[in-house]
C-alpha cells in the first residue's frame, strides 16, 4: 500500500500545528499579564490562514498544507526571475515547459493565456513548427468538433470529440481525481480512457463516457490465471457507459515491457476494479495470451466486437518493429476484419513506472509512428475505414493541428488533463506523497482534492482548448480541423532552411502497397516500407527472412 500520512498527526500539517500552539501559548502569556500584542497578531492570523486553507476548495495544495503551501504561490508570484534560476535553474528539466504548464492552468481556469511581448520561442531554432495562415479566414459557428468511430461491421457508432483523456488507471491516480476526470468528461460530452486498470467504482459514479482500455492482465475481465475471460468482459463492455473497448498492445512510455503492481498496493477497491485478490501482487504481462498472431489477433478484435453487441473495438500501440505493424495490416486484409480504430502512442508518453532507459529510448516518437499507421492505410486502401487517434505529450491546441496534419481522426492528452486536476509535476507520482492528492491512494492526501472544482476545469481545460484550435483552422482558412494537412505545417531545418511537413514526411498515395510494381523513389517515402513490407506476414509477427 502506497505510504499514509499518520492519521493521528500528518507531518504535512506540522507548521499549521506549530501556529496553533504558538498562538495558545501567546494567549497564555497574555493572561498572565505579560503582554506580547506582537507574538499575539502573528499567530492569530496564521491561524486563521491555516483554518481558511483547510476550509477553501480551490488549492489543494493549500488544503494538505495550510499555511506553508503559501510558499509556493509566492514563489509563482514573483516568477519567471527568481523562480527561473533559483527553484527550477536556468534549464527547466521537468517534461513539460513552464509555457505549457501555465497554458493548461490558465485555460483550466477560463482565464486570459495571451504571452505579452511576442513568442518566448526561438523561431530560428531547429525543430520550431508553426501553421501558415490565410488571408480569407474562415469563420465557423462553434468549436464542437465530432468524429464518428465505427467501420463496416460496428453496430454502435460513437460520436466522439476530438479531444479526449488519455489512459490513466485507478490506482496511478485517486478516487477523486478519478472522479473529478470523469466528471468534467461528462459535462463537457468527451471521452475518459478507464487505462488498462480497468472501471472502478469511481469511473460509474458521474456516468461519464468511457473508453474500456483491456490489458494484458485482463483487468476487469480475467480468469484467476490471468487469462481473458469472455463473460466478465461481455458483463462489462455491454454497460451502457462503455462507448468504445481499446485493446492496448503497447505503451508509448514502456512499450514490451509489462509491469507488476506489488501485492502491499492492491487494496481492497483496486483488486475489485482489476478482478485480482487484495494484498497479491498484479501482473500485467509484457504481450497478450488471447493471440499470438496478427490473424489471431483480428478474430480477437471481431469475438469483441460481438461480445460488446456492435461497440467500435481497436487497439493502442506504440510503433515498435515496422514488419510487425505491417503483419497486422496484412492480417486485416487476408481476413477482412478490420479495427475500427487505432490509437498511436508516441515514446514521448508519460508513466510514474518505469526505466529511465526505457521512456528515453525505447519506441518510435508520436509524428513518425502516426504518419507511418496513415501511410500504411492509405496505401492498402483501408483509411476510410479505421480512424486514427493519437496520444504522446499534446497538450495545446497547435500539438493537435500537427497530429491532425499527420493523418489522426482525433487526439488524446493524460498530462494536460492531469494539470487540469491540479498536478504541479512534484515527481513524487510513486511514493503516495503526492502534494495535491492527484497520484495518491492515501485517503486524507486526496481529500484535498476537491472534485466539484476540478472536473469544472477539467471541462474549462477541454473547452478552451477547442476554442483555441478553432481559431487556428479558421486563421488558415479551414472548415474543421480533419481539413488541417502537412502542407499547412512548416519546420525549421537550419537557421538558413525551412521544410513543409508534407516534404519531410510525405503521404503514400492511395493503394499503392497493393500494387507489385514497388515503390517510386520520387515519391520520398521512408525506405521502411521498402525495406519491411515484403517482410511482414499475417501468419506470424516474425519477419519473413531474406
Amino acid at each position: 500500500m502506497s505510504k499514509k500520512s499518520n492519521p493521528f498527526f500528518p507531518i504535512r500539517l506540522i507548521t499549521f500545528s506549530l501556529c496553533i500552539l504558538g498562538l495558545i501559548i501567546s494567549v497564555a502569556i497574555h493572561m498572565m499579564g505579560v503582554i506580547d500584542w506582537l507574538a499575539l497578531l502573528i499567530f492569530g492570523f496564521l491561524t486563521a490562514l491555516g483554518t481558511y486553507d483547510c476550509l477553501q476548495k480551490r488549492h489543494a495544495i493549500l488544503r494538505n498544507y495550510p499555511v506553508l503551501g503559501h510558499i509556493r504561490f509566492l514563489l509563482e508570484f514573483i516568477r519567471p526571475e527568481i523562480r527561473q534560476y533559483f527553484i527550477e535553474g536556468d534549464n527547466d528539466k521537468t517534461p513539460f515547459s513552464r509555457e505549457q504548464r501555465t497554458l493548461v492552468y490558465s485555460r483550466s481556469k477560463a482565464v486570459a493565456d495571451e504571452i505579452p511581448f511576442g513568442t518566448t520561442l526561438d523561431v530560428m531554432a531547429p525543430g520550431y513548427q508553426w501553421i501558415n495562415q490565410s488571408l480569407m479566414p474562415t469563420h465557423l459557428p462553434n468549436h464542437n468538433f465530432r468524429v464518428e468511430i465505427g467501420g463496416k461491421d460496428c453496430i454502435q457508432k460513437y460520436s466522439a470529440s476530438i479531444f479526449n483523456i488519455s489512459a490513466m488507471s485507478f490506482g496511478s491516480l485517486s478516487a477523486n481525481a478519478i472522479m473529478a476526470l470523469n466528471l468534467g468528461a461528462k459535462k463537457g460530452g468527451f471521452a475518459h480512457d478507464t487505462g488498462e486498470g480497468s472501471i472502478s467504482q469511481y469511473h460509474r459514479t458521474h456516468g461519464g463516457d468511457l473508453i474500456w482500455e483491456i490489458g494484458s492482465g485482463y483487468f476487469g475481465c480475467r480468469n484467476e490465471d490471468g487469462s481473458f475471460n469472455a463473460d466478465k468482459f461481455a458483463q462489462n463492455a455491454l454497460d451502457p457507459q462503455v462507448k468504445m473497448l481499446e485493446i492496448k498492445l503497447s505503451q508509448g512510455a514502456k512499450p514490451g515491457h509489462g509491469g507488476i503492481l506489488p501485492g502491499p498496493k492492491v487494496t481492497a477497491e483496486i483488486a475489485a476494479a482489476r478482478g485480482v485478490k487484495e494484498g497479491e501482487s498484479c501482473i500485467s504481462p509484457s504481450s497478450h495470451s488471447a493471440f499470438s498472431t496478427p490473424i489471431e489477433m483480428m478474430h480477437f478484435i471481431k469475438r469483441l466486437r460481438d461480445l460488446s453487441g456492435g461497440k467500435p473495438v481497436g487497439f493502442k500501440l506504440c510503433i515498435g518493429h515496422p514488419w510487425e505493424w505491417f503483419g497486422i495490416v496484412k492480417a486485416m486484409l487476408e481476413t477482412n476484419i478490420y479495427p475500427d480504430f487505432i490509437v498511436v502512442d508516441g515514446s514521448e508518453g508519460g508513466t510514474g513506472a518505469s526505466p529511465v532507459e526505457f521512456t528515453n529510448h525505447v519506441g518510435t516518437p508520436l509524428q513518425d509512428g502516426l504518419r507511418l499507421v496513415h501511410n500504411t492505410l492509405m496505401g492498402t486502401n483501408l483509411r476510410e475505414h479505421i480512424k486514427i487517434g493519437c496520444s504522446g505529450k499534446i497538450i495545446s491546441a497547435f500539438d493537435m493541428a500537427v497530429a491532425f496534419a499527420l493523418g489522426a481522426d482525433w487526439c488524446n492528452s493524460a498530462r494536460g488533463f492531469m494539470f487540469s486536476v491540479g498536478c504541479i509535476q512534484a515527481q513524487v507520482c510513486n511514493t503516495g506523497f503526492c502534494p495535491t492528492g492527484v497520484t495518491t491512494q492515501d485517503p486524507q492526501r486526496q481529500k484535498a482534492l476537491v472534485v466539484p472544482d476540478k472536473s469544472e476545469r477539467v471541462f474549462n481545460f477541454h473547452n478552451e482548448t477547442l476554442k483555441t484550435l478553432k481559431e487556428l483552422v479558421e486563421a488558415a482558412g479551414l472548415h474543421h480541423p480533419g481539413e488541417i494537412d502537412a502542407p499547412h505545417i512548416v519546420r525549421r531545418i537550419s537557421k538558413n532552411e525551412v521544410r513543409l511537413l508534407s516534404f519531410l514526411l510525405p503521404e503514400m498515395p492511395k493503394g499503392l502497397l497493393l500494387k507489385n510494381e514497388g515503390i517510386d523513389p520520387s515519391l520520398n517515402l521512408p525506405r521502411v516500407f521498402e525495406l519491411y513490407w515484403h517482410k511482414a506476414q499475417a501468419s506470424s509477427f516474425a519477419a519473413l527472412k531474406d
